[in-house]
C-alpha cells in the first residue's frame, strides 16, 4: 500500500516542493525515514505513532518507509509531521486519497494529536501558490501568515481529527477573516523631535534615510548618539509590499515572527557587541539567516562598534557591496538578502573624551591609535558619512524650543525615494542612489565644471579611494533628490565632501 502527500521544505528563503511517499508492507515492524532527514524529521515517527493512536485511529504495525523526495535536499524541522501522519492514514483506508492528493500539508504533531505552528510558512504558501494544488493545510496558528500568500485555499486546522474529518468530508471547512493589514500602523519609541540640537546629525541621517546611506557617529559617551539611532526608523521611508513580503519571509524563517502579520514597520537590529560572526552573518548546520538579513530593507545599527571583534565586522565588507550574503557549507549553499542600512556609533577614544572640552581625557597617542585600528580601513571606506555628535550645552538641554518632527521629514526622505523608484525602475538590483554600480553612476552622476574642481582637490587633500569618489557622487545625487534637482550642483557635491571630511 502506497500513498503520497505534497508538503515543502525551506530552502534559503523559499519554499521547495517535497513529495512524502509513505509505503506500508508485509514484514517486521519497523519504520524508517529516508531522503537525508535531519534529527527532528528522523524522530517524528515517535510523534506521528503516538498522534495517530491518541487520536483513536489505528496504527499500522507493519513495514513502514517513508521516502522524502527529492532525495538530495536536506530535510529538517518537525513540519513533515503532519503530511507523514496523513499519508499513513491514507495507506490504511482512513483518509479519502483524492481529497488529500489537492492539498499541501505542513504541521507540527503534539503526541495528542494537537498541531504546534512551524516557521517558514510564508514561503511555503507562496510556493503552494505556484503549484499544481487547489490549497495548503497549515496550523490554526500559522492561518494569517500563510494567507498572505494571495488567492489559495487554507486549511487552518488545530489537531489531526479535524483534518481527517475534513478531507473525508464529515466536517465542514471552517472559514476565518485574516486581520486587516494597516501599512499605517508603525508605532515608534521615539523621533526627531525627541532630540535636543545635533541639527547637522540630523540633517545626515534624513539623507542617509533617503539614499540608504552608511553611517558613522564618533563622540563623547551621552552625546546622544545611540538615542539618534534609534529615532532612524521613524523616518525611514514607507516601503512597498514586496519589500515588506520579502523582509517578513526573513522573520518567518528565522522563527522572529510572532503574530503571523507582516512587518509593521522597517526592521531595525541593534546586536550586542558579544555577537559572532555566524550570528550577524548567518550560519549553522543548515545555515539560517542572521542579523544582516534580518535588517533586510531597514537598519543595521552597531553600538560601541570597536567593541565587536575585528574578524566579526570584516565579514560584513562583502554584504555591504552586494546587498546579499552567500553563506556556503559542505552540503550546501545558500544566498540571504542583506539590503541594510549601517550605522555604527564609537567614542573618539578608549576613554570617550578626547578632543571634548568638558572632560580631561586619560589616553595617551598609542591607546587611541590602537582603539581606532580596530576598525579597518576597507571598512570605513565603505561608509559614506562620518559625523561628529558632541555634548550638549546645558542651554540646549532645557530648550523649549519647537523641532521639526519625524513626519515632516519622512515626507522629504519619501520624495526622495519616490524620485529614486522612477529612475530605477528598469535597472535590476538597484533600488536607491546607495546601490548604484559605476554605470548608473555615469549616467546619473554628472557634476559641473566646479564640482569637478572641488572633487579634485578633495581627492588630493583627502586622499580619498575610488569607491570614496564613488560613494560621494551617489551621496550628492540623493542631496539633490531631497532638494528635487536633477543635475548635481556644486552645493549638493559640497555637502556630500564635508560628510567624509570627519574620517576618523
Amino acid at each position: 500500500m502506497l500513498s503520497k502527500v505534497t508538503s515543502a521544505a525551506l530552502l534559503g528563503i523559499d519554499g521547495i516542493p517535497v513529495s512524502v511517499e509513505v509505503d506500508v508492507a508485509n514484514g517486521l515492524p519497523t519504520f524508517t525515514t529516508v531522503g537525508l532527514p535531519d534529527s527532528s524529521v528522523r524522530e517524528s515517527k515517535d510523534r506521528v505513532k503516538a498522534a495517530i493512536k491518541n487520536c483513536g485511529y489505528e496504527f499500522p504495525n507493519r513495514k513502514i518507509t517513508v521516502n522524502l523526495a527529492p532525495a538530495d535536499l536536506k530535510k529538517e524541522g518537525p513540519s513533515f509531521d503532519l503530511p507523514i501522519a496523513l499519508g499513513l492514514l491514507a495507506t490504511t483506508g482512513i483518509v479519502n486519497q483524492q481529497n488529500l492528493d489537492r492539498y499541501l500539508a505542513v504541521g507540527e504533531l503534539s503526541l495528542d494529536g494537537a498541531l504546534r505552528p512551524v516557521p517558514g510558512v510564508l514561503s511555503i504558501a507562496l510556493a503552494a501558490a505556484e503549484m499544481q494544488v487547489e490549497g495548503l493545510i497549515v496550523p490554526y496558528e500559522n492561518r494569517h501568515e500563510a494567507h498572505l500568500a494571495g488567492t489559495i485555499e487554507i486549511l487552518a486546522v488545530k489537531n489531526l481529527y479535524e483534518i481527517v474529518e475534513i478531507l473525508n468530508g464529515l466536517r465542514e471547512i471552517e472559514t476565518f477573516s485574516p486581520e486587516p493589514d494597516d501599512e499605517n500602523n508603525a508605532q515608534y519609541q521615539v523621533g526627531f523631535e525627541d532630540i535636543k540640537g545635533q541639527q547637522h546629525v540630523k540633517r545626515a541621517l534624513e539623507i542617509g534615510a533617503a539614499g540608504m546611506h552608511n553611517v558613522l557617529m564618533q563622540g563623547p559617551p551621552g552625546s546622544g548618539k545611540t538615542l539618534i539611532a534609534r529615532c532612524l526608523p521613524s523616518i525611514m521611508p514607507d516601503w512597498s509590499f514586496s519589500e515588506r513580503l520579502e523582509t517578513t519571509k526573513l522573520y518567518s524563517i528565522g522563527g522572529g515572527q510572532k503574530n503571523c502579520k507582516l512587518l509593521p514597520q522597517r526592521p531595525f537590529r541593534a546586536p550586542h557587541h558579544t555577537i559572532s560572526d555566524a550570528g550577524l552573518i548567518g550560519g549553522g548546520p543548515y545555515p539560517r539567516p542572521g542579523e544582516v538579513s534580518l535588517a533586510h530593507n531597514g537598519v543595521l545599527f552597531l553600538d560601541e562598534l570597536p567593541e565587536f571583534k575585528k574578524h566579526v565586522l570584516e565579514v560584513l565588507r562583502q554584504p555591504m557591496e552586494d546587498g546579499n550574503v552567500t553563506i556556503a557549507r559542505a552540503q550546501i549553499s545558500l544566498t540571504y538578502p542583506a539590503r541594510f542600512m549601517l550605522v555604527g556609533a564609537m567614542n573618539p577614544c578608549p576613554c570617550g573624551y578626547h578632543g571634548d572640552k568638558n572632560n580631561r581625557c586619560h589616553c595617551n597617542d598609542n591607546q587611541i591609535r590602537r582603539y581606532k585600528s580596530k576598525i579597518s580601513g576597507p571598512l570605513l571606506d565603505r561608509i559614506d558619512m562620518h559625523l561628529e555628535v558632541s555634548a550638549l550645552e546645558f542651554e540646549k538641554l532645557q530648550s523649549r524650543e519647537q523641532v521639526e518632527t519625524s513626519d515632516h521629514v519622512r515626507k522629504r526622505v519619501n520624495k526622495a525615494r519616490k524620485l529614486q523608484s522612477e529612475r530605477f525602475n528598469t535597472t535590476r538590483n538597484v533600488f536607491t542612489n546607495a546601490q548604484m554600480s559605476v554605470k548608473e553612476i555615469e549616467i546619473y552622476c554628472r557634476i559641473e565644471e566646479k564640482s569637478k574642481l572641488l572633487m579634485e582637490r578633495s581627492v588630493n587633500t583627502l586622499g580619498l579611494s575610488a569607491r570614496a569618489y564613488h560613494r560621494i557622487l551617489k551621496l550628492a545625487r540623493t542631496i539633490a533628490d531631497l532638494d528635487s534637482s536633477e543635475t548635481l550642483m556644486t552645493k549638493h557635491v559640497a555637502e556630500a565632501v564635508q560628510y567624509r571630511r570627519g574620517e576618523i
